[in-house]
């Protein structure tokens, strides 16, 4: 039985995201332990933070970024995760971006390197081992990410694709019962 439910953020947000907050919010009328950290930017050290949080009763809810990291984990410790528009291959997508940013979610500044692409390509699951422990959901409309990558990627799992919508997944509300069915959260008696 789930007693534990970790929200991952996206690149770049933080553990205040619409997304984190909401859920938390509904979580209330659950029997668990709902944890939203704010990650590092480095992934290695994102993965650390993650790793310290598990307990084998944890299932895995990610974002973006966050949905790459909720994937790795599900596959490397057989837990259950719903990913939201999720970046499969978030390395691709983060090569231009080298050099120094800015989270002005979190308020600092800091230096993307080849490393963390490196990092992240590490942690890349070329093939899903278990993906009955993976639950799509996907707005074709995503302005960041293509959604088709994420359609088949995860072909094998559960899906929810939704025509339109971005990458904040519109309507999000509307999905936390599938959600909540899916990853198999306890009622609060």
């Amino acid at each position: 039985m789930v007693k534990r439910v970790i929200y991952i953020h996206g690149f770049n947000s933080s553990e205040k995201s619409y997304k984190a907050v909401r859920f938390g919010e509904l979580m209330a009328n659950y029997d668990v332990d709902y944890c939203v950290p704010r990650l590092n930017h480095e992934p290695l050290q994102a993965i650390l933070q993650l790793e310290h949080l598990l307990t084998p009763d944890t299932a895995l809810l990610g974002s973006s970024l966050g949905g790459f990291y909720a994937t790795y984990l599900s596959q490397r410790y057989n837990l259950r995760a719903a990913v939201i528009n999720p970046a499969v291959a978030p390395f691709n997508l983060l090569a231009p971006l080298i050099g120094r940013n800015y989270n002005p979610y979190q308020d600092y500044h800091y230096e993307l390197n080849t490393s963390h692409i490196n990092a992240l390509k590490a942690l890349y699951v070329p093939k899903l081992t278990s993906p009955e422990l993976l639950y799509l959901l996907q707005q074709t409309g995503d302005e960041v990410l293509n959604y088709q990558h994420a359609i088949n990627y995860f072909s094998q799992c559960k899906q929810l694709v939704e025509f339109g919508g971005d990458h904040s997944f519109v309507g999000f509300e509307r999905t936390v019962n599938s959600i909540v069915e899916f990853l198999k959260l306890p009622k609060i008696n």
